[in-house]
């Protein structure tokens, strides 16, 4: 690989910034490096919406000024941050990967960016993503589909919604990228492309300027190289210390046996199956449980997200815009327009009850583990054929449940035991121990490892 397609964050933010600290870097370098990438993979990639490089250039200089002059805004400062097309970047349109206006109902730039920004952070273009973030797969037959890295010769799903984000990073075209996480959508696409992936607690992470699809269940999530760099996210969007990783002899994680581990496709089953072989061996407690309330996930999200979606589009907004929508997506924000006010709040009162009980199904764990997701990434091309489009759909059987019970999850990768594609193992603590969750998962991948990078060689121009 020539020296301008360099990839500056391929050992993770930390390294990178003690790089840029010692002058064996610039920002404006690293900014440049991400630049000449997209330029020479995203055109097959479809990673970006837009690309804002000369403002990111800019902003480049002025972070190298700054560290020059002996000003460190911290771990994050140079940085180049791709951000999902639902989150409001001031400058830049906001499509919602939409064909009908709706950037009014966005907003403007709000408290996440500015935090980000205030830590040295560059955004340098807004990313892809399934329409409304109403989607697992990652297609937007609207605004275009990413390909995932993994495969150059057949176009196999990203995942969704955070599709484009994910696409971005695991291809070294930013350091690490904005998505939001409502039924999966930042842990399927890091599923699916081999990253790591945080879904944080509901409420932890600001959301205003970010499109609502549904507040009760909306976080924000950051699609990254590894845990670590998760941490360093954490603790500078919320103000608390990086989380240290935790020692590995005396966790204790729960294993369902019931629902998650059904129906895996045979290279997850066994890659999942060799890594808890790793924990185990490594002192990791492995304990089973059950979890009977997982399957109320196909019942209650149905009745929450969509009437929550039509209900910010309103139902002539969404008449007016559906000829142009993705089709499927148009389909399952539809069945908002039949959802009664009693049925949504009793998926509410369910919902609540379901976090209480939850909550007390951890009692003696540090956390459940599972598949992130129950197949490997399919071809696009396979969701034109209803029994795939079917199996297509359970992307996120196994993390809407972590939304429904109001958890933080992340998403670890695990090819390296033994699949040929992405898979990833599903990390999953009680809400409001995100630290912890960081901490746990940041202690699994000194035996499970992180993420390596996709050969890009067949996207290059």
């Amino acid at each position: 690989m020539s020296k301008t397609l360099k990839d500056y964050f391929e050992h993770g933010i930390a390294a990178y910034a003690q790089d840029l600290r010692e002058g064996k870097v610039t920002a404006v370098a690293a900014v440049k490096a991400c630049l000449a990438r997209i330029e020479a993979y995203d055109g097959k990639l479809g990673a970006f919406m837009v690309v804002d490089g000369d403002r990111a250039l800019k902003a480049a200089k002025a972070i190298d000024a700054l560290l020059a002059s002996g000003v460190d805004l911290g771990p994050l400062m140079g940085v180049p941050i791709g951000v999902k097309d639902i989150i409001a970047l001031e400058g830049l349109p906001t499509t919602n990967g939409s064909k009908m206006k709706s950037e009014h109902l966005t907003g403007p730039e709000g408290t996440i960016m500015h935090r980000l920004k205030a830590a040295g952070c560059i955004p340098i273009g807004k990313t892809r993503t399934v329409e409304f973030a109403l989607g697992a797969t990652g297609v937007n037959e609207a605004r275009g589909t990413p390909w995932n890295p993994w495969d150059a010769n057949t176009k196999r799903i990203p995942g969704g919604s955070s599709s484009g984000s994910a696409v971005a990073t695991a291809a070294g075209l930013c350091g690490f990228a904005l998505g939001t996480d409502t039924g999966g959508s930042v842990r399927i696409p890091a599923c699916f492309t081999g990253l790591f992936g945080h879904k944080t607690t509901v409420g932890l992470w600001p959301t205003d300027g970010v499109f609502p699809l549904s507040p009760t269940l909306d976080s924000i999530g950051p699609l990254t190289r590894n845990a670590g760099d998760a941490a360093l996210i954490h603790a500078v969007i919320t103000g608390q210390d990086v989380p240290m990783p935790a020692r590995l002899e005396g966790l204790r994680l729960g294993r369902p046996t019931n629902y998650f581990f059904e129906d895996l496709d045979e290279q997850v089953a066994g890659t999942v199956e060799a890594a808890i072989v790793a924990l185990s061996a490594a002192g990791v407690e492995i304990v089973d449980i059950e979890i009977p309330e997982a399957e109320e996930r196909a019942r209650l999200f149905p009745a929450i997200v969509p009437p929550e979606l039509i209900a910010r589009l309103t139902p002539e907004g969404f008449k007016k815009a559906r000829p142009k929508m993705d089709p499927v997506t148009a389909d399952r924000a539809a069945h908002g327009l039949e959802v009664t006010a009693v049925e949504h709040l009793a998926a509410q009162y369910r919902r609540l009850e379901l976090e209480r009980i939850a909550e007390t199904r951890f009692a003696g764990l540090d956390g459940w583990i599972s598949p992130t997701c129950p197949f490997v990434p399919m071809p696009v091309e396979n969701l034109k054929h209803p029994e795939e489009a079917a199996r297509g759909s359970l992307s996120s059987r196994n993390t809407q449940p972590g939304n429904i019970f109001r958890l933080c999850s992340s998403s670890l990768p695990i090819q390296q035991f033994g699949a040929s594609l992405p898979v990833g193992l599903q990390l999953m603590c009680p809400g409001g121990e995100d630290a912890r969750l960081l901490s746990i998962s940041m202690a699994l991948e000194t035996v499970l490892g992180a993420g390596k990078a996709p050969d890009l060689s067949g996207f290059r121009k």
